[in-house]
């Protein structure tokens, strides 16, 4: 389809069955992390130690706890050549499978609730619209993947975590906080999340069913196949539903939900090359509430529908000092939005279909140097939309509806990369750039540059530093959405981020502590913000000249199995506590909707204890301090209150069964995290998950 011309003029821990998995984080990424002894409360950080560059030989250091030789196979990594155990400098957190089952959550995105350094907004629970962002960044700010395919939405980041997969199919979850620019250009503009599925390397079955408060019920199962020869494949689909815990003015469910998703996977593997695929479907709808209302519109009944695609194909050889690996994807998005639910005729929806295509061509090699990594990525874009950007030459039908695609934008990105690292016995370096080039708004190739250091300090500490820069180019939806008390601005600058960091983490087998610091500075920070001071006001997107951010990271982390063998109650306990400061200053009369919101304080912790037979209990705790402030539906300004969530979860844990009841927010704390949409009291849980193994 063709558009209108339009510019911007303004601007290795390695499992043995998961050895080498190119779509690790940091496969793509590059640092290799160390999987400690890690929380679902902190999601502590873990990085590789070690001085080995042979990816297959363990490094045995006596330091080591059990729990991290048993997670000895699996490459997290942090740059563009995957490095071996104890090569990196990089900060990343990793959240494994046993962490993830003891979590008293039912999405991925409560999940991240627990995680020090990540900011969870949630319009609506169950996962079913949650801006997510680290260090004081937005939604739009950060990377996400599925097995290291970039799955960003550039529409919108607020439907960034409509993911094909059940939280029961996540092998973990990797988080790198800070600019990943050098590995991933666009978007990655505070960091990445990326989400890894299990890949069985046996035959068998997976059954789980759960029900609670508001109607809430989901069902699921997953199915994996290992042939006698080298493919293996897995196919889940999952269904979940809620009547909501709200209601409207009217009467009516205005938060319930419903969805389901399906995803397949699979993986040929030989001695000489790997070969990997995925396919899913996610399609869910879910009262809106409040979501987008003002004081001047005050829709407590808006709704919306998502439906997306999701599809990759990945290689790798495994031979020879040369490495290559190459991944193809296609990604398509599809919503509908309601402002007033059903009732079209009121006010007209909003249709947006955005299809986005990648190819990346990523390799490294050895040589006496040290280990060098180039490569380059094509990513293109396109959109058509009932009101988001330029108009089309020939109009498109919207499938399912009696209305045409009339507007649309269509923009490309290339980057090409290159990194060297040098592996020295108690230090490496890690240092490169990444030039990126954009059709948008004419933008030249531009370079971001990045180096990483570290350096062990005997055999239980280890000190690090790093400066990386990375971009974001804007979504659609700021440069074009411009209706429902909007005004966009289609000249929006790409925003630019400079960080450094430094820190120290002490390891050791009944004990883990770490502590970091980080500056960031950026330029052309992107934001909605509404001027009460205007008798008219709208919502208007805006470049921040520069905001400049402050912060402080530490995590403890206590394995009550070692410091105290002769007791059985207590397993483990972790805390973590992160601070932030920025000197962007909210003015009197503006009020943020993101980048001028941001969390002060936040602390989290989890207590592991093993009752009595197979029963155990978690208890979860996290503490919010949010900086910023927002309009209620009477015009009223209020200031965000912090608040603390206590939740529980009490299993029964057999071999091939799991009996389970879960609470959250146990003592009905009434609190916001985005200003109109007031968030659930107590939510209760309980299930019952199988697990068949064919023999």
């Amino acid at each position: 389809m063709k558009y209108k011309s339009i510019f911007n003029k303004r601007e290795p821990l390695k499992f043995k069955h998961f050895s080498n998995k190119g779509y690790a984080l940091y496969a793509c990424l590059g640092k290799e992390v160390l999987v400690g002894v890690l929380s679902v409360a902190t999601l502590t950080y873990a990085k590789a130690d070690g001085i080995s560059t042979d990816t297959d030989k363990v490094d045995s250091t006596s330091w080591k706890t059990n729990r991290e030789v048993v997670l000895d196979g699996v490459e997290v990594t942090g740059s563009r050549a995957p490095l071996t155990l104890g090569q990196a400098a990089r900060m990343v957190t990793v959240l494994d499978r046993e962490q993830i089952a003891q979590a008293p959550v039912q999405s991925m995105n409560d999940l991240l609730k627990y995680a020090a350094g990540v900011d969870v907004r949630q319009r609506m629970p169950l996962g079913a619209q949650t801006d997510i962002s680290v260090r004081g960044g937005t939604s739009e700010q950060i990377t996400i993947l599925l097995n290291g395919i970039n799955i960003c939405d550039p529409q919108t980041g607020h439907n960034a975590f409509d993911l094909p997969v059940d939280i029961s199919d996540i092998e973990r979850i990797e988080v790198l906080e800070g600019p990943a620019g050098r590995v991933y250009g666009t978007s990655s503009l505070v960091g990445a999340i990326n989400v890894v599925t299990k890949r069985s390397s046996a035959t068998e079955a997976d059954l789980h069913v759960e029900g609670g408060s508001f109607g809430y019920l989901a069902a699921g199962g997953r199915l994996s196949l290992n042939a006698p020869s080298a493919l293996t494949s897995s196919l889940s689909a999952h269904y979940t539903r809620s009547d909501g815990y709200s209601r409207s003015q009217d009467g009516n469910l205005n938060s319930d939900f419903k969805g389901g998703k399906v995803f397949y996977q699979g993986q040929y593997d030989t001695r000489l090359v790997r070969i990997s695929w995925h396919a899913g479907i996610r399609s869910k709808g879910w009262g809106s509430s409040t979501s987008y209302a003002t004081p001047k519109w005050k829709a407590d009944n808006q709704y919306e529908h998502t439906d997306k695609i999701f599809t990759a194909l990945q290689a790798e050889t495994k031979l020879g000092d040369f490495h290559f690996h190459p991944s193809l994807y296609w990604n398509q998005n599809r919503d509908r939005y309601e402002g007033y639910r059903g009732q079209s005729e009121k006010m007209k929806y909003n249709y947006n279909r955005c299809n986005v295509y990648g190819l990346n061509l990523n390799s490294y090699f050895d040589w006496v140097a040290g280990r060098t990594a180039f490569g380059a990525e094509f990513r293109n874009e396109d959109l058509v939309s009932g009101n988001l950007g330029e108009p089309l030459h020939e109009p498109v039908h919207i499938s399912g509806a009696d209305r045409d695609y009339t507007l649309g934008l269509n923009r490309s990105n290339l980057s090409l990369h290159l990194e060297h690292n040098i592996l020295l016995q108690q230090f490496t370096l890690s240092a490169g750039f990444i030039a990126v080039k954009n059709t948008w708004n004419e933008m030249p190739f531009k370079v971001y540059p990045g180096i990483d250091m570290s350096y062990r300090l005997g055999d239980h500490w280890k000190v690090y530093a790093s400066y990386n820069s990375s971009l974001r180019m804007p979504s659609f939806t700021e440069l074009y959405y411009s209706v429902g008390g909007h005004k966009a601005d289609k000249y929006l600058k790409p925003e630019e981020l400079h960080a450094v960091e430094g820190g120290v983490k002490f390891l050791s087998p009944a004990m883990t502590a770490t502590a970091s610091v980080f500056h960031h500075h950026s330029r052309n920070m992107i934001d909605w913000i509404l001027d009460t001071s205007d008798p008219d006001p709208v919502w208007q997107s805006v470049n921040h000249t520069k905001v400049n951010t402050m912060g402080f990271e530490t995590s403890w982390s206590f394995d009550f199995q070692r410091l105290w063998n002769t007791q059985q109650v207590l397993r483990s306990f972790q805390v973590a506590y992160t601070y932030l400061s920025e000197d962007k200053k909210e003015e009197e009369h503006l009020q943020s909707q993101y980048s001028i919101e941001y969390l002060r304080h936040k602390l989290v912790a989890s207590l592991q204890l093993h009752l009595f037979a197979q029963l155990d209990l978690g208890v979860n705790y996290r503490f919010q301090d949010r900086v910023g402030t927002y309009l209620d539906l009477e015009g009223a300004l209020n200031d965000y209150q912090p608040y603390g969530i206590f939740d529980a979860r009490l299993s029964w844990n057999a071999p091939s069964y799991s009996l389970y009841v879960e609470g959250n927010n146990l003592f009905d704390k009434k609190y916001v995290d985005y200003g109109l949409v007031q968030q659930p009291g107590t939510w209760i849980v309980a299930g019952i998950k199988l697990h068949l193994t064919k023999e």
